[in-house]
This record gives C-alpha cells, sequence and structure tokens, in this order.
C-alpha cells in the first residue's frame, strides 16, 4: 500500500448519515496541524466483510465503529492494551492500524462515564437500561464499576440483554442485574436513572419507547443519541422535570480518546475536547440549516 499525504479515518456503521464525527474531528485536525481526514462509512451488513478485507490496501488509518457493529468487528481486530477486559466486554468502538496491525479499543467506557458524571453520580442509584447491543455493554460495565445499587435492562432481544447480565456477573460478581421482558417491567417510577442505549429515537418517526406517566421528577435520562439533540424521550423527561442529558457529552470525550489512538499526539483531551466542541457547534449549525 502506498501510503498518502493525508491519512483517512472514519466511521463506520449503519446508518451513519446522521453522524457528527466528521465535524468533531476534521475541525481537530486542522486546528492540531496534523494531516488526517475523517469521514463516513456507510456499509450494509453484507458489505461489512468485503470492507474489512480491503483495509490493508486502503489508506485508512483508524476507525470509530458504531451501531451495529460494535461486537460484529471483533473478529476483525485483535486486542492488546485492554484485551482482559474487551474479551468480556466484548464491544469495540475504535480501531486503530498499529505496526500492520489492526487493534481494537473501546473509548467509548470512559467516554460515557465522563460525561454521565459530569451531571449525575451513579453510586448507589437504581439504574434502568434499554437497549443491550454493543453501547449498552459499555454503559453497563460503567454503572457496575461505579457501584449502582442495581442495573435493570431491558431489550427485544432477551438473549442479547442476558449476555450482558452474565458480563457483569463475571465482572463484578455481588452486582445486582437483571434482564426484564418489557418496558414497564423496568419499574422505571422507582430507579433514579433511565439510560437510552438503542437507535431509537433517530428517526423522526421513530416512537418513544417511554410513556410519559413511567417517568418522574426525580429521574436522571440520559438518551446516548445526539442527533436530534433532543429526543421524544429527553423532551417528555423535560415535561415532568426530570434532568436530562443527550449523547454529545460522551461524543466528545470518546471522540477526543480515539483521536489520541489515531494521532499518537500527546496533546491533552481537554484541549481535543474544547476544540471538537467548536467543531461539534458548527456540525449542529448545517444540520440546523439543511432542516
Amino acid at each position: 500500500m502506498k501510503k498518502t499525504e493525508i491519512e483517512l479515518f472514519g466511521l463506520i456503521g449503519y446508518p451513519v448519515k446522521h453522524s457528527l464525527s466528521p465535524a468533531i474531528h476534521n475541525s481537530a485536525f486542522k486546528k492540531f496541524n496534523i494531516s488526517g481526514d475523517y469521514s463516513l462509512y456507510e456499509k450494509k451488513p453484507e458489505e461489512l466483510e468485503s470492507f474489512f478485507k480491503g483495509l490493508d490496501d486502503s489508506d485508512i488509518y483508524g476507525l470509530n465503529v458504531t451501531v451495529p457493529y460494535k461486537e460484529k468487528v471483533l473478529k476483525f481486530v485483535e486486542l492488546e492494551k485492554e484485551d482482559v477486559y474487551l474479551k468480556i466486554i466484548q464491544s469495540v468502538n475504535t480501531i486503530v492500524r498499529i505496526d500492520s496491525k489492526w487493534l481494537g479499543f473501546n473509548t467509548d467506557i470512559p467516554g460515557f462515564e465522563i460525561s454521565l458524571k459530569e451531571n449525575f453520580n451513579p453510586a448507589n442509584k437504581k439504574t434502568a437500561m434499554i437497549g443491550a447491543g454493543g453501547a449498552a455493554r459499555s454503559v453497563a460495565y460503567v454503572l457496575a464499576k461505579s457501584g449502582v445499587q442495581e442495573i435493570c435492562i431491558f431489550d427485544i432481544d432477551k438473549i442479547r440483554s442476558k449476555s450482558i447480565v452474565s458480563m457483569v456477573k463475571e465482572l463484578f460478581p455481588n452486582m445486582k442485574i437483571s434482564a426484564v421482558d418489557s418496558i414497564e417491567a423496568l419499574n422505571i417510577k422507582e430507579k433514579d436513572l433511565l439510560v437510552n442505549a438503542t437507535p431509537v429515537g433517530l428517526n423522526k418517526e421513530d416512537p418513544c419507547l417511554v410513556k410519559k406517566g413511567m417517568l418522574h421528577k426525580d429521574l436522571f435520562v440520559y438518551d446516548l443519541i445526539y442527533n436530534p439533540i433532543e429526543t421524544k424521550l429527553l423532551f417528555l423527561a423535560k415535561e415532568v422535570g426530570a434532568q436530562v442529558s443527550n449523547g454529545l457529552g460522551m461524543l466528545l470525550y470518546q471522540g477526543a480518546l480515539s483521536f489520541v489512538l489515531f494521532t499518537g499526539t500527546d496533546i491533552s483531551i481537554k484541549e481535543i475536547v474544547d476544540e471538537m466542541r467548536i467543531g461539534l457547534n458548527e456540525g449542529i449549525k448545517k444540520v440546523c440549516m439543511k432542516r
């Protein structure tokens, strides 16, 4: 492979057209005078294997991974630094070409943890989660590590939700965690924290998975979705007086941590996040103009 002057990076997933990742990464590349370009690689499930088979002959040097591939990419990469945990957590959101090998990392974990704790202290709190995909595995790990009192999970795929229960039990044997058969069974009225880790809410036509009557004013609602900035779930939560957060904070922190892995830079995470926030605001303005 012939190395180009500009190294290519990007986000792979399906769908990804809504993503603001190019705005934040390209802003950082420009600010810090690093020759990189970040693009979107929207690949259907049947295209995933051929895409990865061609990576070695491409000019791509790093990728973020989003829905629905955070678990599927494990078979295409090696795990090194975090292998003890990632082999159990089984969710990768960043892959980097290092010495002709593709290594997998998870910056979702610290990204979510930093963002959540800026707004809410999860220790000893009762939590409900909707979704059991790759992002949810990272969320469940952070919640258990942070010492929540209880985790209750719902996903339409019972096998996936039970898999998260098993994962958490393996890492934190004393954690109280269960998978339930419906959103009603999450008993959100009795919870302190609700996390939406599904992609439901990305599209205008998506339903709200939670009814307004299930929410309460003492609840903190964290929706991993960041585009739209306010999902139907967050709108309803605000109406009942609950505190809320979208996924923008997680996007910035995991993005900054990925940027360090991509570039090997020693620029501080704070500096990168500050610049990425500028890029994010510009990206949001463009999205609003299109709408």
